[in-house]
């Protein structure tokens, strides 16, 4: 069908600042899957697959006219909705799992419509006790050691044994940074939307 891909993604408002109530404590790797109820995968698999809150472009060419390019934030169903075809499944797809369908279902109206699907640049967050809090760039493979570093590191009031990562989806993970650099089995993935945050000690 000779569809041409772009993926990058997307990102929203700054640092998470406030504290997170307490979960249960890092042990092991973390399986990050699709955000839409599907079956989970690898957090390298997870890496290619949209996920909810993604702005997701979607244009048209081979046609004359072509339709409209549409943009759309991924819907908390995991959908996005596009002209004549209407709701479409988007969160837990590929780039190219997406393409396919959207151009399916628009062969209805199109014979020779090619579809190519974009998202704005991805984001995670660092908050709390590190030294340059804010949004950082997601650029590929990152443990949250890792993340915390790009932040400038912990501060001198940092509790490194009861990091949160916040997961795009709301789940939450406690991370003991202390094992965590000495073991980086117990150094979770970051992923697109993520969001860290450092605790202060009180001692």
């Amino acid at each position: 069908m000779g569809l041409v891909l772009s993926l990058v993604g997307c990102g929203t408002a700054g640092p998470e600042t406030a504290a997170f109530p307490d979960s249960p404590t890092w042990t092991g790797p973390l399986s990050t899957g699709p955000t839409n109820g599907t079956s989970g995968s690898s957090p390298a698999a997870a890496v290619e697959r949209f996920r909810v809150g993604d702005t997701v472009t979607v244009t048209f060419s081979g046609v004359e006219p072509p339709p409209p390019p549409h943009e759309e934030r991924i819907k908390e169903d995991g959908t996005i909705t596009l002209p004549m075809i209407g709701s479409v499944l988007a969160a837990g797809k590929t780039a190219g799992e997406l393409q396919k369908e959207i151009q399916e279902r628009y062969s209805r109206y199109y014979t020779r419509l090619t579809a190519t699907v974009k998202s704005l640049e991805r984001f995670y967050y660092v908050g709390g006790e590190v030294r340059s809090p804010g949004r950082f760039p997601w650029l590929g493979e990152l443990t949250v050691t890792q993340a915390i570093q790009s932040a400038g590191d912990f501060t001198d009031f940092a509790r490194k044994t009861r990091v949160l990562l916040v997961r795009a989806d709301g789940s939450t993970v406690v991370v003991d940074c202390r094992k965590a650099i000495e073991r980086p089995e117990l150094d979770p993935k970051v992923m697109p939307g993520d969001r860290i945050h450092v605790p202060r000690r009180f001692w």
